[in-house]
């Protein structure tokens, strides 16, 4: 079978249209919709299974959702706009695989389990089901051979065997730490989860509380997961590329070993301007770190209890909220000195919040002259401020011995004093107040302080990353095993490979009442073991964290069925990297942060070749009501269901498509697919008014219909490749109109113009309306379906212009428009613009004394009146 665009397309049945269907003027998306539903099951048009199949190959990919209950607003924009991708690239001649599946663990589902009663699986697969059928009605064109649901054990044995790939390579630990926690829930929360202090979930405080976790060593590729950020420059969102280099947080400096008076062993600082040391006024530790609590162990019951109740606000926020420069500057004296080891002064040590536990050695030499944090802090409690940074001086040119006198000398003191403007300096300068470091600019400071330290052997170059190991540890039931056993003695044996998976043991009899261990622990049959020497073990009772779940499973895709590998590595090389990935900004931040490190350990364990998982990325906006997130307690939730009942999926899928850019939100207040039902009548009518045959030559025709439609198909493929799908429905709207006025004059629908016309609407609209279009393709003759065949390619002929209309203004009036070569040069197109009778009307007996030519669409001519003698 050959299709109309002369490509051979793939062997289908036809769906013949009665006469009745082809004369029907009615448009009902209701009757159409449950014409077309059971012909693409049957056809499966969207299948990728065909070895043979030679064509180019895109892979498409939106984040797979969480089952919990039907689809919404936000699933029907978000899997409108990935559909809109796969389906062009499709007519562009490429098979794509565009799979989607279900991220269906999680505490979610166990905490409605809870409400109602049931078993965890029983709610999630429950609502797979109904997020499968809506889906289905829909019209997402996704393989749907290629179904995976990440809490089926033929999934989750592959997180396993993952989390003992990462065992092996050193990269799967355990160790004691603080974690965020939510009392309700009793599990631990990933940092993200926390949101204004509370859990996202429940509403409720965090705290912090210190457990033995399982971690993921993602430190160790901090530097790749940085600089290959460079990659997707210009493919992801710059937003996006921004939070993951904040994120990772590298910084270069050094590490300063300070002593502190009292306490045996020495304490690093890392600082990235070890140029200023001897501006260290005092020095900060983090409230959570164990050097705090080393440090109170031995202070005045006055210091502890007061370091006792600031430590308790301090775990009601998360490190998101902290690490706010904006956020007012709290703390307590920890009644401890350190020694500054470049001068020997004493500087007292605080407890403030603004220094984390995790980023460098949870402590921080604060110069409070040269960094705005500590000068606020310092300001509030009215700690010392020493200028060593003379932000006057030049930094090029002779190398002057300035004092600080001199440098204040420059302008009145109190404009350039921090402590009572305020405001730290930052800039550039040399230094003042440093001893052997005067007069230097800062690099040359930084190498010659690094030199004095790494020679008296209290410091050294370093440098250090605000990104943290992953913390994949849940107290929770419904979540993947952690195939670990342990022993009396302490040893940690991982489950052989050949035991997978370490399936769930059922959820009868257990309690999933929150209790801060995880319920698996009391499974007594399930997690007591006896190893083939006959030492007892028992099974570690944590599950994984679900981004573990989402951090492989575009690669799961590849090869869904497959009960001998995670994933077919000959597979992964036809199909992987996704060219497209569309989804949330919400997880802008740690779903790609962990996708992109477990790529690049595969890569390292050399399944795959590339090393970043997603080459572009999509995000789409949020859909609101009257300017706010929709939910019930607002009073302002939309029920997509209940839009699909009264407009049609074709008008909603549009809809989402015409409300603007697709990183804009929408507010559904604003926009109509009332209007958008009709515009799909009346381009639906189009296809019944073609009165010419399937397969006539479009050579011929209305010639301007042909040059708007060729234009049409000229600019779609830029429209949809740089993501402007409202600008191309606006067109295709354009050349509807186009189209009826065409028919309705003296042409009629017999013209091969009007054909060819109608046919370029049917195609474009399969991307945003695959029911109408399809229906259209079938009343114009065709069989089945729309969306395998091929964007026609515009005729280069049709797309050059015979002739633009010219502006002419006189003194910035319009005063004429002529017809003119798009190929006219500026002297012919102002001799014809003098030589216009409206023009010399208008110019009157004024004199010109200026002429502005810019062809071929604009002359100004500047006019004054005549001088009178």
């Amino acid at each position: 079978m050959v299709d109309y665009a002369g490509q051979v397309a793939p062997p289908r049945e036809e769906t013949r249209v009665t006469q009745h269907d082809r004369d029907a003027d009615e448009y009902d998306f209701r009757r159409i919709q449950e014409r077309w539903l059971p012909v693409w099951d049957e056809l499966k048009p969207f299948a990728t299974s065909d070895p043979d199949d030679k064509r180019p190959r895109k892979y498409v990919l939106d984040m797979f959702p969480y089952p919990s209950g039907d689809l919404h607003m936000g699933h029907a924009e978000a899997y409108a706009l990935g559909d809109i991708i796969a389906r062009y690239w499709r007519l562009q001649g490429f098979t794509v695989l565009h799979p989607i599946g279900w991220d269906s663990f999680g505490l979610p589902a166990e905490g409605a389990a809870i409400k109602r009663g049931i078993d965890p699986r029983e709610w999630t697969y429950d609502n797979i089901a109904q997020q499968r059928a809506s889906m289905r009605r829909y019209a997402t064109s996704f393989d749907w051979d290629r179904v995976i649901h990440t809490s089926d054990p033929e999934y989750y044995k592959w997180n396993q065997w993952l989390f003992l790939k990462l065992y092996e390579k050193g990269l799967a630990y355990r160790k004691a730490s603080w974690v965020n926690w939510c009392p309700f829930d009793q599990t631990v929360l990933a940092n993200e989860q926390v949101v204004d202090g509370r859990c996202e979930r429940c509403d409720n405080l965090v705290t912090k509380k210190k457990l033995t976790q399982w971690y993921f060593k993602i430190t160790d590729y901090a530097d790749r997961l940085l600089d290959d950020l460079n990659q997707l420059e210009g493919r992801w969102p710059s937003k996006v590329i921004a939070m993951q280099r904040n994120w990772i947080g590298r910084s270069v400096g050094a590490d300063v070993d300070f002593v502190i008076e009292g306490h045996a062993e020495k304490v690093t600082v890392f600082t990235t301007r070890p140029d200023t040391l001897f501006g260290a006024t005092f020095m900060v530790v983090a409230p959570d770190s164990e050097l705090a609590a080393e440090l109170v162990a031995d202070s005045t019951p006055e210091v502890q209890e007061a370091f006792a109740a600031y430590l308790a606000e301090v775990q009601k926020s998360n490190e998101i909220e902290r690490q706010d420069a904006s956020r007012e500057k709290t703390g307590v004296p920890l009644g401890r000195f350190a020694i500054n080891p470049v001068n020997g002064e004493r500087i007292p040590v605080w407890a403030a919040d603004y220094v984390l536990a995790d980023y460098g050695h949870g402590a921080v030499m604060a110069v409070p002259a040269h960094d705005q944090r500590d000068l606020d802090f310092a300001r509030k409690f009215s700690l010392p401020v020493k200028v060593v940074v003379d932000v006057t001086a030049p930094i090029t040119g002779a190398i002057p011995i300035i004092t600080p006198e001199q440098a204040l000398g420059a302008a009145p003191r109190d404009t350039l004093d921090p402590a009572v403007t305020g405001e730290a300096l930052a800039g550039e300068g040399r230094m003042i107040n440093s001893g052997p470091l005067d007069g230097l600019s800062k690099g040359n400071a930084i190498r010659r302080v690094i030199e004095l330290l790494e020679s008296a052997g209290t410091g050294r170059a370093a440098k250090t990353y605000r990104l943290r190991d992953w913390l994949i540890s849940r107290q929770r039931y419904w979540g993947t095993p952690i195939p670990i056993l342990h022993t009396e003695d302490g040893r940690e044996i991982p489950v052989d490979e050949s035991a997978l998976p370490v399936a769930l043991p059922p959820s009868q009899g257990l309690d999933l009442q929150p209790k801060g261990t995880s319920p698996l622990g009391a499974a007594e049959d399930w997690v007591n073991v006896t190893l083939p020497d006959g030492t007892a073990a028992r099974r570690d009772p944590d599950t994984m964290d679900t981004f573990v779940d989402s951090s492989w499973y575009f690669l799961r895709f590849l090869s869904p069925n497959d009960d001998t590998k995670a994933f077919d590595v000959a597979e992964a090389e036809k199909w992987a990297p996704v060219d497209q990935y569309v989804g949330g900004v919400t997880h802008a931040i740690l779903h790609l942060l962990y996708a992109r490190f477990i790529t690049k350990v595969l890569f390292d364990l050399g399944y795959v070749t590339f090393t970043e998982p997603f080459t572009a990325l999509l995000n789409q906006g949020m859909v609101l009501m009257d300017g706010s997130a929709m939910s019930k307690s607002r009073g302002n939730l939309v029920r997509l269901s209940d839009q699909l009942d009264e407009f049609g999926v074709d008008a909603v899928r549009l809809t989402m498509a015409f409300a603007g850019p697709p990183e804009d939100d929408i507010d559904w207040a604003d926009v109509s697919p009332s209007g958008s039902a009709k515009f799909l009548a009346r381009a639906w009518r189009l296809a019944g008014d073609v009165t010419s045959e399937p397969g006539v030559a479009f050579g011929s025709g209305n010639t301007a219909l042909r040059r708007q439609t060729h234009r049409l198909l000229a600019d779609a493929p830029g429209l949809v490749e740089s993501f402007k799908f409202n600008v191309l429905v606006a067109r295709v709207m354009e050349l509807v109109n186009a189209i009826r006025k065409t028919i309705d004059s003296e042409v009629g629908g017999g013209d091969p113009a009007v054909r060819e016309a109608v046919e370029t609407v049917a195609l474009l609209l399969s991307l945003f309306a695959p029911y109408a279009a399809e229906d259209m393709w079938a009343r114009l003759g065709h069989p089945a379906t729309v969306a395998l065949q091929a964007l026609p390619k515009p005729d280069p002929r049709l797309l050059v212009e015979e002739s633009v209309t010219a502006i002419v203004q006189v003194d910035g009036k319009v005063r004429d428009r002529l017809e003119v070569s798009p190929t006219i040069d500026g002297d012919e197109l102002e001799a014809l613009a003098r030589a216009s009778a409206a023009v010399v009307r208008a110019v009157g007996d004024r004199e010109i004394v200026n002429v502005i030519v810019r062809a071929p669409r604009v002359v100004n001519i500047a006019t004054r009146s005549p001088l009178v003698e």
